[in-house]
């Protein structure tokens, strides 16, 4: 599994050249979205077998700057799954000097196309096996 990596853009960069901070959180979505696409259980795949799986909590621990040019390489990881809700664990260092830049993590629930929640282990078991086997190599 490839790690996700971002470059940083000028419009990503506050007066003083630094990368705003709320940018690590999209950052976090795109790598997201990249890993599930690797796995095999995309928001795409998702949404047509009518799941949708809302961002209910982020957590980030800011550890040092990024600025415009630096390459971010961003691991994600499981960090675990019930059924109802899934955990995603991001690490981003520096790609070229491998400075930890932010550890953070996601927290995700599931519902219906109607808004109801669901317990994937019941409604999608082919997708709760895929991020069971997961959370399970952590």
């Amino acid at each position: 599994m490839e790690n996700y990596i971002h470059k940083v853009h000028y419009y990503e960069t506050d007066k003083m050249g630094v990368t705003h901070h709320s940018n690590y959180i999209r950052w976090m979505e795109e790598a997201r979205v990249h890993f599930l696409d690797e796995i095999g259980c995309s928001y795409a795949r998702l949404e047509e077998e009518g799941v949708v799986s809302p961002v209910i909590g982020v957590e980030c621990q800011y550890k040092h700057t990024t600025t415009f040019d630096d390459e971010v390489e961003i691991e994600v990881k499981v960090g675990s799954f019930t059924g109802i809700r899934l955990t995603i664990e991001y690490t981003m260092t520096n790609h070229a000097t491998g400075a930890l830049v932010l550890s953070g993590r996601s927290m995700h629930c599931f519902f219906d196309k109607n808004g109801r929640p669901v317990t994937l282990r019941r409604t999608h078991p082919e997708i709760n096996e895929l991020l069971l086997s997961y959370a399970s190599q952590q």
